[in-house]
């Protein structure tokens, strides 16, 4: 009888012992799968050079891209090189969309951009399964010379070469050429993307990882993908002749500069549209209307202001205030007009009160003063919202060139300038906040930008610098010091009309 109840005991003790490890979940663990990466069967099978030196397709191949969600690829920098490695990712949709990844997985084709040319590139193939994990493979991309056929832009004389660890919001810039495609440089001066296509790539902007180029003979829209392929578009307007000047981030679409033509008279260089890739006009500005109907309004004949058929107000940039909803444009010959997105309402005038422009009390009564002395925007180009809210713009200290014989053409420097401006619309003022002068040794008096990067970085181009031979790009850290200063030969603003930051050192296409 005893030895049953030692039996009963033991036997509750070890079931108890197992419902207790089975609430706590014990008895259910399983090892979990391993990670997808390591039993990838994916590998490099080759490579093939694309449109340029710097455009290669790496063909990827093995049943387990099927399980994998992203692609990712990074550059190693050549040896004593200091800007950042090119650093790309697609995920797996981006790359089917694009026709690069079969629907079943099996063959991935990635376009690898940013290669040096004439070079053995180190390029780091990342793969991202479904379950996070990674595999990484090597391939060494040899790539063929690049011969600029401008000789241009494969021989910067460099003026001062970016230092090992300067401090830099940016690593790459493209440069809006008159001679090409967009033109992408690093901070070390090497050449880091050709395109093909257009032969003029000043109308042009860098727009969801791809550049669009208004063709400058046409209405005729480039978009050009960084893997080398070409789509064309055209704006769809009866009266709209050619692209101009700039393109710009615009509220819903691209800011677009347009000649037009009308009743057998051209509108030159006073029509801002807000345009989707598509072609379709989603907004216009005629600023020959707006202003000539404001002026009325005030009592002032616009006739002697407004010529049609001249370039009387020539526009080079404009700028998207999400602020309050408006339009900041550049009038190289008169002034900056900041005017309502919807209505086109003017809200200020801010330029060279010694100019003609400020002869006609409509446009004074609109005008911003400047507070505390400062420089006036005079010839400006490349307006700009920065990330502490000013406006910032290339001073390029050019007087009016195209007024009515006699008319006052305002001041004229000896030198160029970026300047940054606090805007005050209730008081109607402007205090030029900081500027940046490059010791005034530099005049560029047409063409010719100011962008901001991460951290405040800027940089700088003068088109036409040293009486209009040479083009200088020249990188600021947020204490506007030099950190690089590149030039090149130019004729007119044909080598850089100027120039943005890109971000090759982390793009990703979803």
């Amino acid at each position: 009888m005893k030895s049953c109840n030692l039996a009963w005991r033991i036997w509750l003790v070890v079931s108890t012992a197992a419902l207790l490890l089975c609430g706590c979940g014990g008895g259910s663990e399983t090892t979990p799968p391993p990670p997808l990466a390591s039993s990838s069967d994916v590998a490099i099978a080759g490579d093939q050079q694309g449109v340029s030196p710097f455009i290669s397709f790496v063909q990827l191949r093995g049943e387990s891209l099927a399980k994998v969600a992203a692609v990712r690829y990074t550059i190693q920098p050549k040896v004593g090189a200091v800007s950042k490695p090119v650093d790309v990712q697609y995920t797996i949709d981006a790359l089917r969309r694009r026709g690069f990844a079969a629907p079943t997985g099996g063959v991935v084709t990635l376009p690898v951009f940013g290669l040096y040319a004439g070079y053995t590139n180190k390029v780091a193939v990342i793969l991202q399964f479904e379950d996070k994990s990674r595999q990484t493979l090597q391939v060494d991309v040899l790539t063929s010379a690049f011969t600029d056929p401008n000789g241009i832009y494969d021989q910067p004389t460099i003026l001062k070469a970016r230092a090992e660890g300067s401090t830099l919001g940016f690593d790459f810039f493209f440069i809006k050429s008159g001679l090409g495609t967009p033109v992408v440089i690093d901070t070390d001066g090497e050449v880091r993307w050709v395109g093909v296509g257009p032969s003029n790539s000043l109308s042009s902007a860098f727009h969801d990882n791809a550049f669009v180029v208004g063709e400058q003979g046409s209405t005729k829209l480039y978009r050009l993908e960084l893997d080398g392929s070409v789509s064309i578009s055209f704006l769809i307007s009866p009266t709209y002749t050619n692209f101009h000047h700039n393109i710009d981030p615009g509220k819903n679409g691209l800011l677009v500069e347009v000649d037009a033509m009308s009743g057998g008279v051209k509108s030159v260089e006073s029509i801002l549209a807000d345009v989707a890739w598509s072609g379709a006009v989603l907004k216009e500005w005629d600023f020959a209307a707006l202003l000539g109907a404001y002026m009325r309004s005030q009592g002032d004949d616009p006739s002697a202001f407004i010529r049609p058929g001249a370039d009387w107000f020539h526009m080079n940039a404009a700028t998207y205030d999400a602020r309050d909803d408006s339009l900041i444009v550049s009038s190289r010959e008169n002034f900056l007009i900041k005017v309502d997105y919807r209505s086109g309402n003017i809200i200020w005038v801010f330029g060279d009160p010694s100019k003609y422009w400020y002869t006609f009390p409509s446009l004074r009564a609109k005008a911003l003063s400047l507070q505390g002395g400062g420089l006036y925007p005079i010839g400006q180009h490349a307006t700009t919202i920065t990330s502490d809210g000013l406006l910032m713009l290339f001073n390029d200290g050019l007087p009016s060139t195209q007024q009515p014989t006699g008319a006052p053409v305002g001041e004229s420097r000896s030198y160029s300038a970026v300047s940054a401006y606090a805007i005050d619309p209730t008081t109607m003022t402007a205090v030029e906040t900081w500027r940046f002068v490059h010791d005034q040794t530099i005049l560029s008096n047409i063409c010719s930008s100011a962008y901001e990067a991460a951290g405040k970085s800027l940089l700088v181009t003068y088109a036409v610098a040293d009486n209009r031979t040479k083009a200088r790009l020249v990188g600021l850290d947020a204490d506007h010091n030099v950190v690089f200063d590149f030039e090149y030969k130019t004729s007119a603003c044909f080598t850089s009309w100027n120039a943005l930051p890109i971000p090759f050192e982390g793009l990703t296409f979803e």
